[in-house]
Parts: C-alpha cells; sequence; structure tokens
C-alpha cells in the first residue's frame, strides 16, 4: 500500500487507515483479528482507535493483538481523547487534566508506552485553546506520544488551534485533523480543508464511504444487518437516507456500472485522492468486508468521473 506523509511532518502512514469505532462491541475478537492481520498484511499502517470507542473496549482489545498477532512496529497507533460516553450521554472533557489522565489509560489499554498520533476528539468550548495545547505538547515532551492532532475542529477552530502551536518557535506543531468527508458530507472543503492546507495539516477523513450509504446497500430498503436496522446506530445513518443523498448514490452507482467497479471502490477512491487528503479512516463489520475495502489499492478514477461526481455532489 502506498504510504504518504502526515501534513507537514515526517510522520508516514499508508493511504488508508483502518478504523476500530465498533471493535469490543460489535465487532468480536475473531474478526477484529482478521481485519489487523489483512490490514498489516496489505501494507496499511495506520490504526485508528479512541478511548471514548466502547468505552475502551476498541483500545483494550487491538492492545491485546499489538506484538502478539502482528508487531507494535508494524503499526502507526493513532487514539483519542476529550470525548467520553457515559450513561448514553454525549460528555466533553477537554481539560489538561481529563486529557492526560484518559492518555495514560489509553496506554494502559493498549499495552505500550506511546501511541504515535493522540488527537483532541472534539472541540470543547469550555477549555481555552491554550489549555489544551499546553496537554498536547506535555504528551510529546513526556514521550507519551510521537505526534498529535485535532478530530472535528471548525474551520476558525482547526486554523485557532494550529496557530497557537505555531506561533513560539519550538512548540509541537500539529500534525493533523480527523474530519468527516465524503461524496455526501462535503461541508470541509469550505473551511476546514484551506485551513489545513495553509497550515500544513494532514486530512484523515472518517466516515468517507458516507455512513455506509455510498456503499449502495441501502438503495432498495435497509437490510437486517445493517447499522441504519441497529437501534444504536439508526440516528447515525439516518441523515443520509434523504432524497438529496439518493440521487448521490445513484450517480456512483451509474459510475461503478460503467468501470466494472463496486460503489464502494468509486465512493473511497473518490476521498482518497481529494487534494490534502493523507488516508481516509476506513472500518468494517467482517475481515471479508475489508479486504473489499483494500482491493481499491491499485485503483485510479479517471478524472472526468471524479469531475461528474463532484457536479452531482454539490461541490
Amino acid at each position: 500500500m502506498q504510504q504518504r506523509s502526515v501534513g507537514a511532518t515526517g510522520l508516514r502512514v499508508s493511504r488508508l487507515g483502518l478504523g476500530t469505532m465498533t471493535w469490543g462491541s460489535d465487532v468480536d475478537e475473531h474478526e477484529a483479528r482478521g481485519q489487523l492481520v489483512g490490514f498489516v498484511d496489505a501494507g496499511g499502517t495506520l490504526v485508528d482507535t479512541a478511548a471514548s470507542y466502547g468505552e475502551g473496549a476498541s483500545e483494550e482489545l487491538l492492545g491485546s493483538m499489538l506484538g502478539t498477532v502482528v508487531s507494535r512496529e508494524d503499526v502507526v497507533l493513532a487514539t483519542k481523547a476529550g470525548l467520553s460516553r457515559r450513561d448514553g450521554v454525549r460528555h466533553l472533557e477537554a481539560s489538561r487534566r481529563a486529557l492526560l489522565a484518559t492518555l495514560d489509560a489509553s496506554l494502559d489499554r493498549l499495552g505500550t508506552d506511546h501511541v504515535d498520533l493522540w488527537q483532541v476528539h472534539a472541540w470543547d468550548p469550555a477549555t481555552p485553546v491554550a489549555e489544551v495545547m499546553a496537554a498536547l505538547e506535555t504528551a510529546v515532551t513526556s514521550g507519551r506520544a510521537a505526534y498529535v492532532g485535532i478530530s472535528n475542529y471548525a474551520g476558525w477552530q482547526t486554523a485557532q488551534a494550529a496557530t497557537w502551536q505555531a506561533a513560539v518557535p519550538g512548540r509541537v506543531p500539529l500534525a493533523s485533523t480527523q474530519v468527516e468527508y465524503s461524496l455526501l458530507n462535503r461541508d470541509v472543503e469550505d473551511e476546514v480543508l484551506p485551513a489545513a492546507r495553509a497550515l500544513g495539516l494532514g486530512v484523515l477523513p472518517w466516515s468517507p464511504l458516507g455512513r455506509g450509504v455510498l456503499t449502495g446497500k441501502y438503495r432498495t430498503g435497509t437490510p437486517t444487518a445493517s447499522r441504519a436496522a441497529s437501534p444504536r446506530f439508526s440516528g447515525f445513518v439516518d441523515p443520509y437516507l434523504d432524497p438529496v443523498s439518493a440521487r448521490v448514490v445513484e450517480a456512483v452507482a451509474k459510475a461503478a456500472d460503467g468501470l466494472e467497479w463496486t460503489p464502494l471502490e468509486v465512493a473511497l477512491t473518490w476521498v482518497r485522492d481529494r487534494p490534502g487528503v493523507t488516508a481516509p479512516i476506513v472500518g468494517a463489520r467482517t475481515a471479508a468486508q475489508l479486504r473489499a475495502t483494500l482491493a481499491t489499492e491499485e485503483l485510479v478514477l479517471p478524472a472526468e468521473i471524479s469531475d461528474a461526481l463532484d457536479d452531482v455532489s454539490g461541490a
């Protein structure tokens, strides 16, 4: 798998990242093992998790396989802090105390003394940006993280955080921003992507398949085994089961038919090769699903198809 630099840093990662949001909850140990082995065998390096995924279950499952199933050195390990769910309620907590305590707990679950990329999971309006950035600085200077980044920041928040770090020579720069980006959600093109480009941040898109909708599996209804059929995830998928999204999905399906590809291959290749993108983060329910995703490595979307999709998705 091709490797790309993360922004203006020396960190290099595979141009697809493996997401583990459902590991330890919807994805059991057997399937997680198959995914991790298949990903690394295909040349994948970037594996992304978070302290909030399964309330730590994802990190714990991933950690149990590092050094045994795959070598720790073969993985660029990324995790996040600052967001949690307790009793079904979303909590933002990006104080220095909370962030560093969460990082230490993550390292314990992952069974390692450092992560390669540590990210603030979301903007916390209750915590000054200077305090958040100081926690990231401490993570690097203490050896607990090699690089740091942000996630789900708006354009002005991205610019403020990155500029704060760049204001004083010697501060640890931000390496990346992780944001939702797909043919069904191009909002980041207005401000986030220009800010990232100007400030030297790599972009790690999450949900590059439009929360699964761009695969085409919802074109004729809701499969019983899909996320949209799950009480836990239906609210996550429902916003993209609308007439506007349906027109984009049909365009992707038409392009796939013409290329003799799958809709997944069209949608993922489109976002993977957008300007400024380092590596989309892809998740899967099974190892077989992940293999289908990894098959995009050799594909290049023709420019005329990419332009047509740009038009129909409302750039």
